[in-house]
């Protein structure tokens, strides 16, 4: 397969320095890199260097660029982005992305099959999500931090065989990846932790050990947990009944200084996911006529700049 990741920031530089190693030019299956900048300049001149918990090695794709169109047409597209990139990486990916590419996106979001399917107007689009911490340590250097390294991915529902390979490909370069037949369980499951965390400790400019030990946070952080469970089992998503404990005994698990994703991009004024992380339940509550004050709260607090 040709197969191209779509962004190698902390997520992409994983699961595609993963891939590359194990695929290098010349094997069965073919690694594009789409990447930008000094990152992009540093890989074509020495590789990717990934540095894991399991130890280093350095990735080399068969191609890194930054222009789709280089890409040629792919077999699998695996798109890496921030929420508030998707949409238009998805348009400029329309190039490299025929009727029968399937096309997987590993953000933060429960609607990123939604996005490509806007953006890219083809493509056999499934959804999936990651449990990892990851980031760019300098330019051609990806660090893993933390998390379990977990993907998963598959279709709302429906036949899962024609995906086999690709699941194949991802466990043969030492991925812990999982197939699903009714991906948005999993989907619902990471967003219902990672939204409501990444909004109370931005909020708040509090570490998750902070707002655990304070009752008034965490009952926030309850609260917007019941929040996305309504939006989702309105949606008629499965979710197990005690799904709200199980996120609050996830949070718990986590070292107390844990600060989310998102809050250290607000505390270096940058660009966030509070549209991805927020602004969808909102918009999604409202449509439904599911109540979500907090989130209205959260989202209006971030969406200004106020804390």
């Amino acid at each position: 397969m040709r197969v191209a990741i779509v962004g190698i920031g902390g997520v992409g530089g994983y699961y595609g320095g993963k891939l590359a190693h194990r695929f290098p030019a010349g094997s069965e299956h073919e690694i594009l890199f789409l990447c930008r900048g000094a990152h992009l300049e540093v890989i074509r001149r020495s590789g990717l260097k990934l540095i894991t918990r399991g130890g280093e090695l350095i990735a080399r794709p068969a191609l890194a660029t930054d222009d789709p169109a280089a890409l040629g047409t792919v077999d699998a597209a695996v798109f890496t982005v921030k929420g508030y990139d998707l949409l238009q990486s998805a348009r400029s990916m329309r190039p490299a992305v025929r009727a029968d590419t399937i096309v997987i996106p590993l953000g933060n979001g429960v609607d990123n099959d939604g996005i490509l399917r806007d953006g890219l107007q083809t493509g056999v689009i499934l959804n999936g999500g990651v449990y990892i911490s990851t980031h760019i340590e300098v330019p051609g250097t990806v660090e893993q931090t933390g998390g379990s390294c977990r993907l998963f991915f598959g279709p709302a529902g429906g036949d899962i065989e024609p995906f086999r390979p690709v699941e194949a490909m991802f466990k043969a370069a030492g991925i812990d990846a999982t197939l699903t037949g009714d991906v948005r369980p999993d989907v619902w499951g990471k967003y219902i932790f990672i939204g409501p965390m990444s909004g109370v400790t931005s909020v708040y400019g509090l570490t998750l050990g902070q707002v655990l030990a304070d009752p008034e946070k965490k009952s926030m952080l309850a609260g917007l947990m019941r929040e996305v469970e309504s939006v989702a089992r309105a949606q008629g998503v499965r979710l197990d009944d005690g799904i709200v404990e199980q996120a609050l005994g996830k949070a718990a698990s986590f070292p107390p200084e844990t600060k989310s994703s998102m809050q250290l991009d607000v505390e270096r004024g940058r660009k966030t996911e509070v549209d991805t992380m927020l602004g969808y339940v909102v918009r999604k509550g409202a449509e439904l006529g599911v109540p979500t004050p907090l989130h209205e709260r959260a989202y209006a607090a971030l969406s200004r700049g106020a804390r």
